[in-house]
């Protein structure tokens, strides 16, 4: 091959580089029948109520398990906490200043008691508890389950009826799942939800979770303050009983002399520290009855409440879907319910559980 040979193939082969690529081939519309895209809102329909009853089983599984944390981390770190010896006297300190400090004000240092222990649950149960799970984590969760089961169950009825998931994708695009606007960010279609990377990226789903918290939902544990009431009421009165004798007693050392005053001193201590030996029991028995009456009216709104539980997200995104969608769903006169075929997901176990 001679050179001018070689020069022209070299510029042959660029040519062919620099050839502009072949448009993409566009797929033609699949014709899809009015009684076919009828029948998929219908099967929508029943995808989103299979979803729920599977998401409400996950959610109370993880409650459950919440529960469970909580009143473990109460009896291992909270009840020996409180009813230590070293506990309750820095508690003694801690009401004889909330008395002087009271000035005057009834009940003040239950009050103020009341508040320093919840400070101390927050710290001891609560917080801990919330590092593995916690309402809000399981709000979130069960959401994201949700739209989960429905994302697989959409593309189990695209193929089941033959319609391209473009097409499909395209009118579940026109189906409203959260509409809290104006503005638009805060409005999302059954489209965006289930192709959201995670749920919680989603600004819709932001606003609506914002949304359940303001009407209630933020925590759960709100009326843990009430479960110390009758805590601090008992620990507060024992303790100011036991002020009096405490200060006839330093008296009585002050004037017996340093040496008889320390033994006297010792002796007093020994006296209180069996006289709250004596009341640990029953007020161990309280803090166990009154935090966990308190927080099982707590736990039982959070799963059963539709507007503030740990469904909230859920059951609106679902209502939203099935209400836009149930006019071109309805069935045909004449036909049966029972006549609509469809199966849902059976892929529960492969979720993760809490």
């Amino acid at each position: 091959m001679n050179l001018r040979s070689l020069i022209v193939a070299v510029l042959v082969v660029l040519a062919g580089c620099v050839t502009a690529p072949r448009a993409p081939v566009e797929t033609p519309q699949v014709m899809i029948s009015p009684s076919t895209w009828q029948q998929v809102d219908r099967e929508i329909v029943a995808a989103s109520q299979s979803a729920t009853e599977q998401t409400k089983i996950y959610a109370r599984g993880a409650m459950d398990y919440w529960r469970t944390r909580v009143y473990q981390l109460t009896e291992e770190n909270f009840i020996p906490w409180f009813s230590s010896y070293w506990t309750q006297e820095w508690l003694s300190m801690k009401v004889s200043w909330y008395t002087l400090s009271a000035q005057g004000e009834r009940d003040a240092s239950e009050k103020r008691l009341a508040a320093y222990l919840l400070e101390q649950y927050q710290e001891k149960v609560l917080a801990p508890v919330a590092v593995e799970i916690d309402p809000d984590q399981i709000l979130s969760l069960a959401s994201a389950f949700y739209v989960d089961i429905l994302k697989e169950d959409l593309q189990r009825i695209s193929q089941r009826h033959g319609v391209p998931i473009a097409q499909l994708n395209g009118r579940i695009q026109k189906v409203p799942a959260i509409a809290l606007g104006p503005p638009s960010a805060r409005d999302a279609s059954l489209y965006q939800v289930v192709y959201a990377e995670p749920l919680n990226n989603l600004p819709a789903y932001a606003a609506l979770v914002d949304k359940i918290h303001k009407a209630g939902g933020d925590k759960g544990v709100d009326s843990t303050d009430t479960a110390m009431a009758p805590v601090a009421k008992r620990a507060s009165r024992r303790i100011e009983a036991e002020m009096a004798p405490r200060g006839a007693a330093s008296a009585v050392a002050a004037a017996a002399g340093k040496l008889a005053g320390a033994l006297i001193s010792v002796g007093v201590a020994g006296i209180r520290a069996i006289i709250q030996a004596n009341d640990r029991p029953d007020s161990e028995a309280l803090i166990r009855s009154s935090l966990g009456n308190t927080f099982d009216k707590a736990w039982t709104k959070l799963v059963q409440n539709p507007t503030t539980g740990v469904m909230a997200g859920t059951l609106y995104m679902a209502g939203q879907i099935e209400g836009n969608l149930a006019g071109s769903a309805e069935p045909p006169v004449g036909l049966e319910a029972s006549h609509v075929e469809w199966q849902p997901s059976q892929s529960t176990n492969q979720r993760i559980n809490p």
